[in-house]
């Protein structure tokens, strides 16, 4: 049985951009194929609640593979892209001063439906502990409302963000 939504996706304005993608940037330092945010679109620092979104491209690496005439994004991709979202809501708001949040673990992923190049994936993040030492996220992937994803995030923090120098900008 899928789970209680942590925020109805049909409740958010997606054109309501609050972080671009230059945004992002400048708290996260996946570059190239390994960014996965397009933008965030809400935030709510009392309840640790955080939404954006990936635009699903049809030229990304996976896209020819995964699986011939039948795209589909790889689930390890939608957790990643919930992972970052989580990070980005961590160095914002100073979770772990001078840390990346780095993906600790995932627990209870599930995948219920596909998501495939021309998509937005929608992804909401409620922080069940939100702690300088460990974080831990539910999180909720959308396509048009449909729940397609679910799982449980943890983010430990690795020291040296404020000496990371990302390279290129992808």
């Amino acid at each position: 049985m899928p789970p209680p939504l942590i925020l109805d996706p049909a409740s958010l304005d997606l054109s309501g951009v609050i972080a671009d993608q230059e945004a992002i940037r400048r708290a996260n330092p996946h570059r190239g194929d390994m960014e996965h945010l397009t933008a965030i679109v809400y935030m709510d620092t009392k309840e640790h609640v955080i939404a954006g979104y990936k635009d699903v491209r049809p030229d990304e690496f996976w896209a020819a593979g995964h699986f011939p005439n039948y795209p589909l994004l790889p689930g390890v991709i939608q957790c990643e892209t919930a992972a970052q979202l989580l990070s980005y809501y961590a160095v914002v708001n100073n979770v772990s001063p001078g840390a990346l949040l780095g993906l600790g673990g995932l627990d209870e992923a599930r995948f219920r439906g596909p998501v495939r190049p021309g998509d937005r994936l929608l992804v909401i993040g409620k922080g069940i502990r939100v702690h300088r030492r460990q974080t831990l996220f539910d999180a909720q992937g959308f396509v048009n409302n449909n729940l397609v994803f679910e799982c449980r995030v943890m983010g430990v923090p690795i020291a040296g963000l404020d000496t990371m120098k990302p390279t290129g900008t992808g």
